[in-house]
Formats: C-alpha cells, structure tokens, sequence
C-alpha cells in the first residue's frame, strides 16, 4: 500500500510541475535519460529541436494533426484521400459505439492516444464489457501531461474505427503489418523507419535512407528494439510514399509521417510531431545531432 501511495503521490507532483513548469520538467526528463543538460537557448540536436518547438513555438496545428480522427481532414485537404483507410464510425463515448454496424475485423482506437489500439479479427469473440471498461479507460487517460506534449491537452478524445490493414505478401517478412515511418525535415524526407514483428514487449527494426540504404551503425539496439531478422525490402510505391511524406510534412520544421502499404499502395498511419516525448534514445547522439542540424528554426516564432 506504502508503494502505490508513494507512486500516486509522485505522478501527482510530476503532473503538478509539468502543467505550471513545462520547461522544467523537459530539462529535468532529459538530464535523467541523457545524463546532461538540456540545450535549447540553442538547441543543437533532434531532441533539442523538438522539445523547443513544443515548449516555445505555436502548435496549435499539432493538435489537429496529431488528432487521429481530425487529421483525416487535414490529409484530404492536402488532396490525398486516397490514401486513408476507411472509417466505419466515431463515438465520443464506448456506451455509444454501434456494433452491429461494424464488419466482423477492424481496428478500434482512441484518437489521441499511443498504443491504446484494439486488433479485432473476429467481432464475434469479443468481450463486450471488459472492451467498453478498456476504452473508457482509454478515454479518460490524460495524454502529454508527464512529458511536456502539451499540444494533446486541445484535443478532444475520442473512439474511432477503422478497416484492419493486412498485407499476405509481407507474412514472410514481418508477422505485423510494417510500420514506415518518414521523418521529414523543413518539408524533405531524410530518412525511414522501419518496423517489423511488433508485438507486446517491442519491434524489430532498421533505418534507411531515401535512396533505402541501410543504417545499421545510427541505431541503438536493445531489448525493445532489435536489429530485424529480415531487413524490410525497398517498397515498389517507396517514390509515392515520399511525395506523400512531403505533402503533409510541408508546414512544419519537423514531423515523423508513418505510413503502411497494403497491395502495392501506401495508406496513411499517423502523423507525431513529439516521437518518445522529445527524448528518443533508439539512435546514436551523432544521428541526433545530424538529423538535428538540418531542421531550419529561423522562421519559428517564438511564442511562449
């Protein structure tokens, strides 16, 4: 009882000092995880970059785009409807979620979350109940309160629905649909994650450049994140894939695009402008500092 106590009361005076002292408890987070001091007078590096924008810059367009069910509209509007998988409903509430309109597998989701997703292959055996009680919990998660991501504050949660994904001809491959995730720089793709046979306890995965040139030596791999098996193959659309990345990516100095492909085609997954709460520890510090120096803050206004 001591120890449950004692966590609560901790999450409370975290919660406390990030809401009144955003800039503090990044400096605070970042000295714990990299053992030095957090630059961002002139930030330097990709953490650095990210933590400033989402402390001093304006980011109410984050908000919408980091909203899985608001950016939808944004996608569309940037003309690529094309590419966003369908939507079979969204409730404010699990109470209210329709069943009966839903196919027999699809993917359910709370909007403003990380990891709150649901894989449902066979509606049918579902627990009713005990998925109403998760996703209510879901819902009632505060989202960016203990890692300075204050821009999820503006967003109004939700559950959505959505066609499942699967792809037969990436079984030999990966046992999970892969995950691409493009991180894009000032508008310009630099480089693409890949993720492989994710499950529970983590992922495998690689990094590429643009060209699809692989990078072992920039990552760090650990036990959540191995160095694939399997290295992820060039996709046939990987060209459109960029256009896309660069299309959505175009307003913002720097913002991670993950997309998937089902067939051939490219769909769209999210869109995170804070990956890890602005502290990624995956990449070397000398892949941090480089990514880090090709974002152009020139043209941010401070307003904060």
């Amino acid at each position: 009882m001591t120890n449950i106590k004692y966590k609560k009361n901790y999450r409370k005076l975290v919660r406390y000092v990030n809401t009144h002292f955003p800039v503090l408890m990044a400096i605070l987070r970042y000295r714990k995880l990299f053992k030095k001091k957090l630059n961002l007078k002139n930030p330097q590096n990709l953490n650095e970059k990210i933590l400033w924008l989402s402390l001093f810059s304006d980011t109410s367009l984050w908000s919408v785009c980091a909203d899985k069910y608001a950016v939808r509209e944004y996608v569309k509007e940037k003309g690529l409807e094309r590419i966003l998988v369908n939507l079979y409903g969204k409730w404010d509430r699990a109470e209210d979620i329709e069943w009966g309109i839903l196919p027999n597998s699809f993917v359910m989701k709370t909007n403003n979350g990380c990891g709150t997703v649901l894989l449902v292959r066979d509606k049918t055996q579902l627990n009713i109940t005990d998925i109403t009680n998760t996703l209510n919990r879901w819902l009632n998660k505060t989202i960016g309160l203990e890692t300075t991501e204050s821009h999820y504050k503006s967003i109004k949660p939700c559950i959505i629905a959505e066609e499942l994904l699967e792809d037969t001809k990436q079984v030999n491959i990966s046992s999970s649909l892969i995950d691409y995730k493009f991180w894009c720089f000032n508008g310009k793709v630099d480089s693409i994650w890949t993720y492989t046979n994710r499950n529970s306890r983590g992922a495998e995965k690689a990094v590429f450049d643009k060209n699809w040139n692989y990078h072992p030596e920039v990552s760090i791999f650990n036990s959540s994140y191995k160095e694939q098996t399997v290295l992820t193959p060039r996709p046939d659309c990987l060209d459109d894939m960029i256009k896309i990345a660069e299309i959505l990516s175009s307003p913002f100095p720097v913002v991670r695009c993950d997309l998937y492909v089902v067939n051939g085609l490219p769909y769209f997954g999210e869109l995170t402008f804070t990956s890890h709460g602005g502290t990624i520890d995956s990449i070397t510090q000398a892949e941090l500092l480089r990514m880090g120096q090709i974002i152009d803050l020139s043209g941010v206004k401070r307003i904060r």
